[in-house]
């Protein structure tokens, strides 16, 4: 004769940070369908209505956390590595990256785009630098490295969007190209 503890496994602890994942991304996808609601139909461009992405991401959404929520469900997720990295949190790193958004999205307007995005690089990459332990992240070349690499990939980014997309970006100059 069987216990009803040894006919039902219970689920292990680790399943439920999996399963509020689950409904947390399943969630979104609803709450993201129900403003596309909103959103008019009628055919734009190409025969796409300004509601197709909306809806799009909205489905994909639910039916990714509808996934993530049965594999939690069903005994957890299978063959997942073992946690990496730091036991704790490397608030410093959390600090630099965190400087590095809110400054770009408080100077962008004042700097111009491309610096801007260049100065959020150097910090985020200055951050994540500290935090992985890498040695010389004082070093005057790997600053300069991290600077040049920013403003190339943000120079690149602003002339797409501004010459070839006509979408209007914050400058430093008003020539459209700086």
């Amino acid at each position: 004769m069987t216990t009803p503890e040894s006919s039902a496994p219970a689920q292990p602890a680790a399943t439920w940070p999996q399963t509020l994942v689950g409904v947390g991304v399943l969630l979104t996808g609803l709450a993201l369908a129900f403003g596309a609601i909103g959103i008019s139909s009628e055919a734009g461009y190409g025969g796409v209505g300004p509601n197709f992405l909306p809806w799009l991401v909205s489905v994909v959404l639910v039916l990714c956390g509808g996934w993530i929520l049965w594999e939690a469900r069903t005994g957890g997720f299978r063959e997942l590595d073992a946690p990496s990295g730091a036991e704790h949190a490397y608030w410093p790193g959390f600090v630099w990256v965190s400087a590095g958004l809110l400054l770009n999205a408080a100077l962008i307007t004042t700097l111009g785009f491309i610096l801007s995005c260049t100065l959020c690089y150097l910090l985020a990459v200055q951050g994540l630098r500290r935090a992985s332990g890498q040695g010389g992240v004082n070093s005057p070349r790997t600053w300069l490295i991290d600077i040049v690499t920013g403003a190339l990939i943000a120079a690149p980014v602003f002339w797409m969007f501004t010459q070839f997309l006509a979408i209007n970006l914050p400058g430093l100059t008003s020539t459209g190209w700086f």
